[in-house]
């Protein structure tokens, strides 16, 4: 599977951010990029059960408060 990153922006400023394909705490480093691009903190992280496999597809959504 390919990585994928995907980003929305609500229009009440929270962003949410999906990785898909990216293994394990691997998804963690994009946050910190996310946040810088999108000026933004992390508020709240919902890690699914492919976060903690090591080789397989890894998807984590993110909940980043423009507002902080």
């Amino acid at each position: 599977m390919s990585k994928k990153l995907i980003i929305k922006i609500r229009k009440d400023g929270v962003v949410e951010a999906e990785t898909k394909g990216i293994k394990g705490q691997k998804c963690e480093d994009y946050l910190k990029i996310i946040e810088e691009l999108t000026d933004s903190k992390v508020v709240k992280k919902e890690y699914t059960p492919e976060y903690y496999e090591k080789e397989m597809n890894t998807q984590n959504k993110e909940f980043l408060n423009k507002n902080y």
